[in-house]
């Protein structure tokens, strides 16, 4: 099938080539009953904007790039969603980029933007650090998610992790749990948050005049619910006594819940259990799940108007975003029970 041109469009709506690609590129003056039968024109052949030559004309393909590390992870898979959207609202599409936190796919995702594919990148780095960063900032406007890098002169947006864990080990204390437990830390994790949420564990405790136990530092092999569950079920066969769990993601929660279950144990009335990043799982489990719930409309809308400024031709200094969080509170550890 021949490609569908400009001019096809121009002659089905019965209007100039250079109407037609005023509609295609949002330009404000058109009339609204004129651009609305140009876009008929455009759905009816299911014409697609030649990106080349909207370069051309423009400096710009209306592309993003969104790189992150795991697609199918709950919290990225519902991320990459909200992302798509608020694109579509602002005149972009995304290309969507799954770096594996591999080194060499990261680097990839700044070397590569030169290509002249996207307009900007909105990118959560794992692996590379602050300097990696910066020494490959090669102009190509781009804002950062998560905690692993933060260049002076690139902008960044997450939540406060640190307040976050406080808020969710403050809400298991006023429940009434003593012994609360942390789950969980990897040895080969390199992500940033699992740290500063631990820090914000430890700040609650601390503040709550409850010495803290290495014991209750749950390990885990890596960031599934089964690695979850087996660490919380080797805990129980040890002995270890909790009767709170704050779990670093909603995928350890749910495997902390099932431990708790084949062992016995009954959720919240013999131990409570705190998720993170109340993705739509939560709403699912038996019981429900309490969760930490960062505010991912806002941090998209941040991540967007951020990088939008920048392909405007802001170089100004880096701006850090902090956006808010809530706690989601479920069936798991409900308010004082």
């Amino acid at each position: 099938m021949a490609r569908v041109r400009l001019i096809d469009v121009a002659e089905l709506a019965g209007v100039s080539m250079k109407t037609v690609s005023n509609v295609v590129h949002s330009y404000p003056h058109v009339a609204p009953a004129l651009r609305e039968k140009v876009q008929a024109a455009i759905d009816q052949l299911g014409y697609r904007p030649n990106l080349t030559a909207r370069r051309l004309a423009t400096g710009k393909t209306g592309m993003i790039a969104l790189a992150i590390p795991e697609i199918d992870h709950p919290y990225f898979s519902e991320l990459s969603r909200q992302m798509a959207e608020e694109a579509t609202r602002r005149g972009y599409r995304v290309i969507i980029e799954q770096t594996l936190s591999d080194p060499d796919l990261e680097r990839a995702v700044l070397s590569d933007r030169e290509a002249g594919l996207v307009d900007g990148v909105i990118f959560h780095p794992v692996r590379m650090g602050t300097l990696d960063i910066a020494k490959l900032d090669a102009g190509t406007p781009l804002v950062l998610l998560g905690e692993a890098a933060m260049p002076v002169m690139t902008d960044h947006v997450m939540i406060d992790n640190v307040s976050a864990a406080l808020d969710a080990t403050r809400h298991l204390l006023a429940s009434g749990c003593r012994r609360i437990a942390f789950l969980g830390v990897i040895a080969a994790d390199i992500t940033g948050s699992t740290s500063q949420r631990l820090l914000g564990y430890q700040q609650g405790l601390l503040e709550a005049r409850i010495r803290l136990d290495p014991e209750l530092v749950f390990t885990a092999l890596e960031f599934t619910a089964e690695a979850g569950l087996r660490s919380v079920t080797d805990a129980i066969e040890r002995g270890v006594r909790f009767d709170g769990v704050v779990c670093r993601d909603d995928r350890f929660a749910i495997g902390a819940l099932k431990a708790l279950h084949d062992s016995g144990r009954s959720v919240p009335e013999d131990v409570a259990v705190v998720g993170w990043d109340n993705t739509f799982l939560a709403a699912y489990t038996s019981p429900t799940l309490t969760s930490v719930a960062p505010k991912k409309t806002a941090l998209v809308a941040a991540a967007f108007d951020l990088l939008e400024e920048r392909i405007g031709g802001y170089r100004g200094v880096g701006r850090h975003v902090i956006v808010g969080h809530s706690l989601e509170v479920r069936e798991s550890a409900p308010h004082a029970f």
